[in-house]
């Protein structure tokens, strides 16, 4: 499963909304609400157009940094 606390911390960060991000990637905000909230399965699409909002890559937002 993927991880959304840097998805959520980027956005916030980048004082966009929930509806701003469904408009920039041409979903539905209640879509967009379901993938930060992973309720709905993230695609590697999806993954790849919103790190590329944020100019970074999909791992850096979605995967799980394990601390040991």
């Amino acid at each position: 499963m993927y991880e959304t606390r840097e998805l959520k911390a980027l956005r916030n960060k980048n004082h966009y909304t929930i509806y701003d991000m469904a408009n920039m990637l041409n979903i539905s905000s209640s879509h967009y609400s379901l993938l930060e909230n992973k309720k709905r399965n993230l695609s590697y699409e999806m993954a790849i157009k919103i790190a590329n909002i944020f100019n970074t890559n999909p791992d850096e937002i979605f995967l799980k940094k394990k601390t040991f």
